[in-house]
């Protein structure tokens, strides 16, 4: 008997890449259960696959760092804190943060296959006896128009947005006097593909570092939360500075700004997305 639930979650995570750094990413989860029926006459309960599922996937893997054992193999692992430092495509990123906000996934990359792998690796033993196999998928968003990949962390944050390298992959929307705008959609997808989004609060000199070390033309930013303290230095050029928070409300607040200065006399509406199918709407 087979046993599907589409669209069971959203994975929001980052995940280092050799070649791009650190890459916002969101999929889509659906789930396929192959097994016997139960005493209950069902493969397992819908409220089950729904909770039990989806809090092993949110505690594994999403809002986390994903990182490839290739690349974790030259990490620091000490006192509950995971530290790397990498260069790629000419750039620079290190960061020191406790281990939870961090994942390593067998592989030399991430990709779909290897965090389907994964997942199904730590799912598995908490199923019931007559649940013989999982089946994972794991897409992205159908386009229907122009997105980035952003990764940041919030620190005031009671939850896990609160980890310095997490992130999405979002739609944006710009509208101009009601109408929409696809070049200014793909002018600042364009900008903030692959980005960093720091906010200016965090920033810190780069000799204040207790753990990481900074390189010529990084910024470093650090700062404590309830889950511990973050460090995290990257080039200048993968990164932008928000004068606020990077919160979904405070992205579309600073998008909207930012387009109104170079459209003074048009109602600008900007629509941010956090991964998918949430979001808001910002206005100037």
């Amino acid at each position: 008997m087979i046993l599907f639930v589409d669209s069971l979650t959203v994975i929001d995570f980052s995940y280092l890449c050799p070649r791009r750094g650190a890459v916002g990413e969101s999929w889509i989860t659906d789930i396929v259960l192959h097994g016997e029926l139960n005493e209950e006459s069902m493969v397992l309960d819908f409220a089950k696959v729904k909770k039990q599922i989806k809090r092993i996937i949110d505690e594994k893997l999403d809002h986390k760092l994903a990182v490839p054992s290739a690349l974790a193999c030259n990490a620091k692992h000490s006192e509950g804190r995971f530290e790397f430092d990498m260069q790629f495509d000419g750039n620079h990123l290190a960061m020191n943060a406790p281990e939870e906000a961090v994942c390593v996934v067998e592989g030399d990359e991430i990709n779909e296959v290897n965090a389907i792998a994964y997942l199904k690796s730590v799912i598995m033993p908490h199923m019931p006896e007559n649940v013989k196999d999982l089946d994972i998928t794991l897409r992205p968003e159908a386009a229907t128009g122009f997105y980035y990949h952003y990764s940041h962390g919030l620190k005031k944050h009671d939850g896990n947005c609160q980890r310095i390298i997490h992130g999405h992959r979002s739609l944006i929307g710009v509208k101009l006097n009601d109408i929409s705008m696809p070049r200014l959609q793909k002018q600042w997808a364009d900008k903030w593909q692959d980005i960093y989004l720091g906010s200016e609060e965090d920033l810190i000199d780069p000799s204040l570092l207790q753990y990481v070390t900074a390189q010529d033309k990084d910024y470093a930013f650090a700062y404590t939360s309830s889950q511990g303290y973050f460090e995290l230095a990257i080039s200048k050029s993968r990164c932008d500075i928000l004068p606020c928070d990077t919160t979904v409300e405070c992205i579309a607040d600073y998008l909207a700004g930012q387009i109104k200065l170079e459209n003074p006399h048009d109602k600008v509406e900007v629509r941010a997305y956090e991964g998918v199918g949430k979001g808001a709407i910002a206005y100037a």
